[in-house]
């Protein structure tokens, strides 16, 4: 059935169950697999910069091709993307408890792995937006909880099995734990909204199809998820259309600084558990600082998403944001001085609430840019933003790390880069306001006003300068004209 807007609720709960699930199976998954730095490293004899390019190409692989996943949950279903999707990181997972070298690791665990997450992760999320929209913040921040919560419980799992089964029985496990993906792409129900079948039509009111075959192409393009029935020109304009936002500023800003956030968060999650065994802190102690980050990442993730969706909040979901990026940003700054287990608890309980913080508000500000009818296609760009920063950000780390003989520079580098991206955003809302500030007090000095009368059947408006003198003319001349 096709609905006026999002329902924000009945089945919608089942989508935020199945999203939740979903981040537990990719982001969480990923996450632990910093705990699999150690192994590999002394399995394999390799530095730090080698072996920090296994998580980031997982990452990478993920955000790559987030858009291929958004793609096949436009034009062929949202169910399918993420049971394949499921398949292909199961497959990943299982293949690299066989690996016999990094380049394998690289390409199993990297590649296959990350393609198979990325064509889960943007449509489940893209789901929940259409569901839910009054409730829309807290309805991700309990969807994306899935990574704090699946961090919780799997950090000291995958602890646990390394050191029963070796790392190599722990990615077996693993890869049999993220078929339930499949589950979770079965749980997908695909929505029709009203907004949505506009896309095609209103496109064709554009001038980019010529006079002649706009008739044809409304009669044909329907809101039909069958697009092997559409023509060639009606699939091209319509495929445009769901990627037009990209020319919105407002759009252009976000991306940009979103480049730097991913370049700043990434480090820290391959890094964290390293840098604790490197200062004296036990295995079993660092891992416990990646569970609690997990669990305090919960708490930023629901209470962030409640608190942003209340009346006196709602409105101001982008100062909010930027605060939480900022925040991260100055813990990053203070780490390298966090030298013993006691402060370190500290440090995860604040990085892993902010962090949070703005994971939930992001699909939720790009659904305030570019709109529900886009959003999908706007989180696979989103998400498509985070890969080149995930791929460079831990092999460089590292090598900072290997030239310095210390995490300093490479966390102090995380930080700036977090702040930056901050920043950015908030001189990119000032500098709006401030000109939007400009042209109200400029109309206002100039009375600016407009007038409308009729001449027979046709209307005319002209917007001029005019003192009360120059309309009260006008006034008169317009009725002298209706009196003849």
């Amino acid at each position: 059935a096709r609905h006026s807007g999002p329902p924000d609720g009945g089945w919608g709960w089942m989508i935020i169950a199945g999203c939740f699930l979903v981040t537990i199976c990719t982001r969480a998954v990923t996450r632990c697999i910093s705990i699999f730095f150690v192994e590999f490293q002394a399995y394999f004899g390799q530095d730090y910069a080698r072996t920090a390019w296994i998580h980031s190409i997982v990452d990478c692989a993920t955000m790559l091709c987030a858009p291929l996943g958004s793609l096949i949950s436009n034009h062929v279903s949202c169910q399918v993307g993420i049971m394949l999707g499921g398949l292909l990181s199961s497959t990943g997972l299982i293949l690299s408890s066989f690996a016999t070298s990094l380049e394998h690791l690289y390409l199993s665990l990297g590649v296959l792995t990350g393609l198979g997450f990325a064509l889960c992760y943007s449509p489940a999320i893209a789901m929940v937006g259409k569901y839910f929209n009054k409730r829309k913040a807290l309805a991700y921040g309990i969807a994306m909880s899935g990574s704090g919560i699946g961090t919780f419980i799997l950090a000291p799992v995958v602890q646990l099995l390394i050191e029963q089964f070796s790392w190599r029985g722990a990615l077996l496990i693993l890869g049999g734990f993220v078929l339930n993906l499949c589950v979770c792409g079965a749980l997908m129900r695909p929505i029709s909204l009203k907004e949505d079948c506009k896309t095609a039509p209103e496109f064709l009111e554009q001038n980019y199809v010529p006079e002649t075959e706009k008739q044809d192409l409304k009669r044909m393009c329907t809101c039909s998820p069958l697009i092997k029935l559409w023509p060639h020109e009606c699939l091209c304009c319509c495929s445009w259309k769901e990627y037009d936002f990209l020319l919105m500023p407002g759009f252009m800003v976000l991306a940009v600084s979103i480049l730097f956030m991913a370049y700043g968060c990434s480090p820290l999650f391959v890094y964290l558990v390293p840098y604790a065994l490197s200062v004296g802190v036990s295995h079993h102690q660092a891992a416990f600082l990646m569970s609690i980050l997990g669990v305090i990442d919960i708490i930023g993730n629901i209470t962030f998403g409640w608190l942003t969706d209340r009346r006196c909040l709602k409105k101001h979901r982008y100062f909010c944001y930027l605060f939480a990026v900022g925040m991260d940003g100055l813990c990053c700054l203070f780490l390298p001085v966090l030298q013993s287990f006691p402060l370190l608890v500290p440090f995860s309980f604040t990085f892993g609430y902010f962090d949070g913080a703005y994971v939930t508000l992001i699909p939720v500000m790009t659904a305030d840019v570019v709109g529900t009818s886009l959003l999908s296609s706007a989180l696979g760009v989103v998400y498509f933003l985070h890969a080149i920063p995930y791929l460079v950000s831990p092999p460089v780390a590292g090598w900072l790390v290997d030239t310095t003989g210390s995490y300093t520079a490479s966390f102090l580098l995380c930080g700036f880069s977090m702040i930056f991206s901050s920043a950015l955003l908030c001189f990119a809302r000032l500098a709006k306001k401030i000109k939007r500030t400009h042209l109200t007090s400029l109309t206002g000095n100039t009375a600016l006003k407009r007038h409308v009368w009729t001449n027979g059947a046709i209307a005319y408006s002209v917007t001029a300068e005019l003192d009360q003198r120059d309309v009260e003319v006008l006034a008169v001349d317009t009725n002298s004209y209706s009196n003849r």
